[in-house]
């Protein structure tokens, strides 16, 4: 079932770039990087092999990708200040989170905030939802904005010149990163459930 999203959102992918170009990759990128699970290990490297086949300029997707980057995460992170902190001091009890847990939040971000962005934009899976957090927190916002610009640039070289290298074969990229992207998401749910239990744990010692 997860394949089969994953093939029709790759093929979203494909049909949105071929249509609309540019355009189509910075929507796609600020979609990805505002909690949508939509593949830019697809979006950069397809863009890569229209660069190849004359369609595209490699330093303008690269650009465009990092600012679609750069404009969905700024809205995550909106997200996360104005919203997300504020159902979760009301409600967050309720899946485990505490005013003590947004406060240890608040002190991680202030910091380690820059490397916590930086690096999570390297990662797939958490560069997707790494901006909800950084908002919750209220991470200083232009540190926030710069340090998302410098994770999604690289990011961006990367995959537009894999797109490049790879040609027309540029769809093996995906099959190859599929593996570590399930990692990486198996990493996250454990770490989830991780958290569950040391809060389940705590709580029975205070009990």
């Amino acid at each position: 079932m997860i394949t089969n999203l994953i093939d029709f959102l790759a093929q979203l992918v494909v049909n949105i770039i071929s249509h609309i170009g540019y355009c189509g990759i910075f929507l796609l990128m600020l979609v990805e990087s505002c909690g949508i699970p939509m593949p830019s290990e697809v979006i950069m490297p397809f863009s890569g092999f229209l660069v190849v086949d004359g369609q595209l300029n490699f330093l303008a997707v690269v650009i465009i990708g990092t600012i679609g980057n750069l404009a969905g995460s700024i809205l995550a992170y909106w997200i996360g200040a104005k919203g997300g902190r504020l159902l979760l001091e009301k409600y967050g009890k309720y899946i485990l989170i505490s005013r003590h847990d947004l406060s240890l939040a608040d002190r991680l971000f202030a910091r380690w905030g820059q490397a916590v962005v930086f690096f999570g934009r390297l990662l797939p899976v958490v560069r997707t939802y790494i901006s909800f957090p950084a908002g919750i927190a209220r991470m200083n916002f232009k540190k926030f904005c710069l340090y998302t610009f410098l994770g999604a640039l690289p990011w961006s070289i990367l995959f537009v010149w894999l797109g490049v290298k790879m040609g027309s074969h540029w769809d093996l990229i995906r099959e190859k990163l599929h593996d570590f992207d399930m990692a990486m998401l198996a990493l996250v749910i454990l770490a989830i459930l991780f958290y569950i239990w040391r809060h389940w744990q705590n709580r029975k010692i205070s009990n």
